[in-house]
């Protein structure tokens, strides 16, 4: 195999088109068994240049973040909004779908980015999305001196120099107003001490990626 040379035309030859099962009012470019992107193995990707498509899949943490957006649209109505490790742009897409006034998506794969600005085409809405990597100190001032009204994160606790590594983010931020959200399906190293529960979902996922058909998933706000 060969480098992907356009990922915009790789995203679209590779995925198809579907409703998010929690929030069917969103579709997205996603992989599923009938997609040649499901049957591609490690080495394929690494053949291909490609890291693994965590992009291509609705995870349970971001499907209950954008439910929860989609229900209160007064979180998000003429708010800046920060979808931080965006993956496939669900939630930042949720939240411009409530009338934020500003989106940015962030991840630091390009392949995501790329498949974030396919997303919100699809879906009728206008978001950024960025690579930059907001896990950096540099990128931590800078975000903390203009600091979104409103920063929404699904699945980023999952393992322990992550946590560490979000919530050296996330508290700076919370402590200079910012509200933040987190959508998490109680994986290992979430932070429940600092947390306030909003609300929970049962969540329709793939078994061959969560070892399960529902997962019980939970909004929290982060408390600082």
């Amino acid at each position: 195999m060969g480098k992907i040379e356009n990922r915009h035309q790789f995203i679209l030859d590779h995925t198809t088109l579907l409703p998010v099962p929690l929030t069917p009012d969103i579709s997205l470019h996603m992989a599923d068994d009938q997609t040649p992107l499901w049957r591609m193995g490690e080495e394929d990707l690494e053949d291909l240049g490609l890291p693994s498509p965590f992009w291509a899949f609705a995870w349970a943490g971001g499907q209950a973040l954008a439910r929860y957006c989609l229900d209160n649209p007064s979180l998000t109505s003429g708010k800046s909004v920060l979808d931080f490790a965006s993956g496939s742009g669900l939630v930042a897409i949720a939240a411009a779908l409530g009338g934020a006034r500003s989106v940015l998506a962030t991840d630091i794969d390009p392949f995501s980015v790329e498949a974030i600005q396919i997303n919100a085409s699809s879906n009728g809405v206008t978001l950024e999305a960025s690579t930059e990597n907001l896990l950096t100190e540099t990128a931590i001032k800078a975000l903390c001196a203009n600091p979104p009204d409103l920063f929404l994160a699904g699945d980023v606790f999952y393992d322990e120099d992550m946590t560490r590594a979000v919530l050296a983010l996330l508290e700076p931020l919370a402590q200079g107003g910012t509200q933040i959200l987190v959508g998490d399906p109680n994986r290992s190293y979430l932070p429940l001490e600092r947390l306030e529960l909003l609300a929970t979902y049962e969540v329709p996922v793939t078994r061959e990626l969560e070892d399960f058909e529902i997962r019980s998933t939970k909004v929290w706000r982060f408390l600082g």
